[in-house]
C-alpha cells in the first residue's frame, strides 16, 4: 500500500511541476527596452553631444522633444547623454498656429504666429508666470531666434495629461508645455545644474 501511495505522490509532484508558467531569461538590456520604449535618434544624441561641448552646455543631461511624433504620444524626452538613455518622457504641447482646424504642429518663428519654434535651445532662468513655474527660453538658431521676444517659455499648464492618449491634447501659444507632474522631474534637473541645459525640438 505505501508503494502504491509513494506513486501516486510521484504523479502528483510531477503533474504540478508541469503546470508551473516557464519564465524565460530576459537579457537586461531587453528587460531595459520593454520597460522604457522611449527613444532619441542616434544622429541626434551625437549632434547633440557635440553642441554641449563646444558650448558650454551640460554634457550629461540634455532635453529633446521630437515634434513628429502626435501630440497624443510623450514626447519630450530628458536624456542621459553619458548612456544614450532616455530617463523620463512625457507629453508636450504645441503651439496651435492660430489655427484650431489641424492638429498636425505648423512651424514658425513670427513674432504674433502662436506656433512651436524648431531649432535649439538654451534653458534659461526660472520665474514664476501667469502659469506658475516657467524657464526662460533663449533660441539658438535661425528658426527659433526670436523665442525670448514671442515669451516662448518652458511650463506646465493642467490641460496637459499625465498618460498618452488615443486623441491630440491641448495646445499652446507656442510654447513648448508640459504637465505639471512632468515639469516638476524637469525642475530637479534644472535647478540642480551649475551649467545650462541644451533643449532641442524638431520634426525630422
Amino acid at each position: 500500500m505505501s508503494l502504491i501511495r509513494l506513486i501516486f505522490f510521484t504523479a502528483i509532484v510531477a503533474f504540478m511541476a508541469c503546470q508551473t508558467p516557464h519564465q524565460p531569461k530576459v537579457k537586461e538590456e531587453q528587460k531595459r527596452e520593454v520597460e522604457n520604449p522611449y527613444s532619441v535618434n542616434a544622429n541626434k544624441l551625437k549632434d547633440a553631444k557635440a553642441y554641449c561641448q563646444q558650448n558650454g552646455f551640460n554634457e550629461s543631461i540634455a532635453f529633446f522633444s521630437d515634434m513628429n511624433l502626435r501630440s497624443g504620444k510623450k514626447r519630450f524626452f530628458v536624456v542621459d547623454l553619458n548612456k544614450d538613455s532616455v530617463l523620463h518622457a512625457g507629453l508636450v504641447a504645441h503651439g496651435h498656429c492660430q489655427s484650431y482646424a489641424s492638429r498636425v504642429p505648423s512651424f514658425s518663428n513670427e513674432i504674433g504666429s502662436n506656433c512651436t519654434s524648431l531649432g535649439k535651445y538654451k534653458v534659461g532662468y526660472k520665474y514664476n508666470g501667469s502659469f506658475g513655474t516657467a524657464y526662460k527660453l533663449y533660441g539658438l538658431e535661425a528658426t527659433n531666434s526670436n523665442a525670448f521676444d514671442r515669451f516662448v517659455v518652458l511650463h506646465a499648464h493642467s490641460c496637459v495629461p499625465n498618460s498618452e492618449s488615443v486623441v491630440g491634447i491641448c495646445r499652446s501659444e507656442g510654447c513648448p508645455t508640459l504637465s505639471p507632474e512632468f515639469l516638476e522631474k524637469i525642475c530637479d534637473y534644472l535647478d540642480h545644474s551649475k551649467q545650462s541645459i541644451l533643449l532641442w525640438v524638431y520634426n525630422d
